[in-house]
């Protein structure tokens, strides 16, 4: 009885305090690329909750319309911008927006990534390839190179890049994209020895399975089963479980962290 009770105790406490908010980014700006859905949204939200000015971009109009009416309904500071994270000209106006609009920045995730094909490694077509580089690493590189004005303003500036469980995992039927995830944990390491002199802080997240849009290949019917049974944690993350890693590593409670990669992956193996 008196260990049902506890364990009774331990998980409401934890329900309530997957809840709880602080106001840990009060007074800061943040970036969250492709931020209208899955979890990028989820990021900004949680960024947002903790006091930070949002600016939310995607590549659609009305999706980014949506995203910001959505957070703005439940009282948050946020603006949102179209931004095709390819086009320079795109990146351009959402680091001008940003400034004209809160002041300044002090905390960019980049989350925009790309999977045109499900595909093995070799059979991965090279117009494939090239566009997951393009898109996962290159613009993450060239999101944090023209950060870097506004940041090096910044009184507490960070970077947080999004790579994946699939930098460590031996994930074959991702293929190209899975090398494009592990690539990011090298721009990670370098970026942040780079720029740990000047104070600006440079980490990494690599989520597990996550249920959104994007990965409902691995997460639907059958196929959804056997990936779970691979899960530790026996559960599918959700953006949340993201978002809160985030907010984490955008805080004054990770000062002192830089160049690493937190996985968030419910258990599943993530040392190279």
């Amino acid at each position: 009885m008196w260990r049902a009770t506890m364990n009774q105790g331990v998980r409401n406490f934890s329900a309530n305090s997957s809840t709880m908010k602080c106001n840990r980014l009060q007074g800061k700006t943040a970036i969250v690329t492709a931020s209208t859905e899955g979890i990028g949204f989820a990021i900004a939200k949680r960024l947002a909750q903790e006091g930070a000015k949002v600016m939310v971009s995607s590549r659609k109009e009305s999706n980014v319309k949506k995203a910001v009416e959505e957070l703005k309904s439940e009282g948050l500071q946020v603006s949102g911008i179209i931004c095709h994270v390819g086009k320079k000209e795109d990146r351009k106006n959402l680091f001008d927006k940003t400034k004209e609009e809160f002041g300044g920045l002090d905390i960019l995730v980049s989350n925009a990534a790309v999977n045109p094909v499900f595909a093995t490694l070799f059979d991965t077509p090279e117009g494939a390839w090239d566009k997951i580089f393009e898109i996962n690493v290159k613009c993450s590189f060239l999101l944090m190179q023209e950060s870097l004005p506004l940041l090096r303003e910044s009184k507490s500036p960070s970077m947080i890049l999004v790579s994946s469980i699939a930098a460590y995992q031996q994930i074959t039927a991702l293929g190209a994209y899975a090398v494009s995830k592990t690539a990011l944990l090298g721009l990670n390491n370098i970026a942040a020895a780079s720029l740990a002199s000047e104070g600006i802080r440079v980490n990494c997240i690599a989520p597990g399975i996550i249920k959104t849009k994007f990965s409902e290949a691995l997460v639907e019917g059958d196929t959804g089963e056997a990936t779970r049974s691979t899960i530790p944690m026996q559960r599918f993350g959700v953006p949340d479980d993201i978002a809160s890693v985030a907010a984490f590593l955008a805080s004054d409670d990770a000062a002192y962290i830089t160049g690493e990669t937190i996985a968030a992956t419910g258990g599943m193996q993530s040392r190279l």
